[in-house]
């Protein structure tokens, strides 16, 4: 199972053009390593589009999905530093789900990675996910030129706090998925084969957007 942990936290959004620089600097060196000395954080990746939108993906690998809620995460939240107060008021759009892990396949992580996000048709949310997993992202990793697929589905509602007052009320995440590889064009080609089948078992508000890696951070490089 190449992701870390049994939960994520995937969040996309798009920054203030006059901020984008400033705001990778924090990011790199202050926002992930504060992130990721929070117990249970496992990983974070910064992702940036290459095709479609928003132009940021992050993506947290945290041990279970009570650490988004924990007294040490929340704490982090209500205390912003000076350079995070500085960055909140740049974010445009932010979506952000606690999500549960539904399924994982393959190993390692692609340069490339496109992100589809949806929901489901009433009554059919069953169908799509027992496909997805059974019969359509098994055999995505032993593809030429991917590496992994992630299902997660939001499992839990974020607390207000006060870097989210500075930046605005987040909107929340229904049901993602990720693939990832190393040639882009078979990233997108898996991509658009699996939204048509995804459309014909019931997803819906689906939205599409390819990304490059543009940095990763684990948790154990901090005290190495």
């Amino acid at each position: 199972m190449p992701l870390l942990g049994s939960a994520a936290m995937l969040l996309s959004f798009d920054v203030e053009d006059g901020a984008v620089e400033e705001h990778d600097r924090w990011h790199t060196h202050e926002h992930l390593p504060e992130r990721l000395s929070i117990p249970g954080f496992l990983r974070g990746t910064r992702w940036v589009a290459s095709e479609g939108q928003p132009r940021y993906m992050v993506l947290y690998e945290v041990q279970h999905l009570a650490v988004l809620a924990s007294e040490a995460y929340l704490a982090r939240l209500n205390s912003p530093s000076p350079w995070t107060r500085k960055m909140m008021p740049h974010y445009r759009g932010m979506q952000r789900g606690l999500c549960k892990v539904v399924g994982s396949f393959g190993f390692g992580q692609g340069g490339t990675a496109c992100l589809l996000r949806f929901s489901a048709h009433e009554g059919r949310a069953a169908e799509l996910q027992e496909w997805l997993l059974r019969d359509a992202l098994g055999g995505v990793p032993t593809m030429t030129g991917l590496g992994s697929a992630h299902l997660l589905q939001g499992a839990a509602a974020a607390a207000m706090t006060n870097e989210q007052r500075i930046r605005g009320a987040d909107a929340s995440v229904d049901s993602a998925l990720i693939v990832t590889g190393y040639e882009s064009e078979a990233v997108h080609g898996i991509a658009v084969k699996l939204e048509r089948g995804m459309a014909d078992r019931g997803a819906r508000e689906m939205t599409r957007a390819t990304y490059m890696e543009s940095y990763s951070l684990v948790a154990s490089e901090l005290t190495a």
